[in-house]
């Protein structure tokens, strides 16, 4: 799973009709601050009606993809699995 920070949505005339109905997110990785930028961006289907601005988790792993949302035929490679509401980055003891 991938911290990152939703920063777009995704707009397409003309799409495999896999993504017909699905909400497609411009996807930051971020470090546990949540504000870093780690690496490129992706695109991911909404599992969980997350939005811009909205610190997330996703999978970039198409078999996480296809089984989150329920189909295996389907060519998806990223997912967005949950909403994060706080993160706690302090050492264990």
């Amino acid at each position: 799973m991938i911290l990152c920070r939703v920063v777009g949505n995704s707009v397409s005339t003309v799409q495999h009709p896999c993504y017909i109905g699905r909400t497609v997110l411009v996807m930051q990785p971020v470090e546990v601050d949540g504000r870093t930028p780690l690496g490129d961006e992706f695109l991911a289907v909404d599992s969980v009606q997350a939005g811009v601005g909205d610190l997330v988790l996703a999978a970039r792993e198409g078999n996480t993809a296809r089984q989150i949302l329920g189909n295996d035929e389907d060519p998806l490679h990223a997912v967005v699995l949950g909403i994060v509401d706080q993160v706690d980055a302090s050492p264990r003891r």
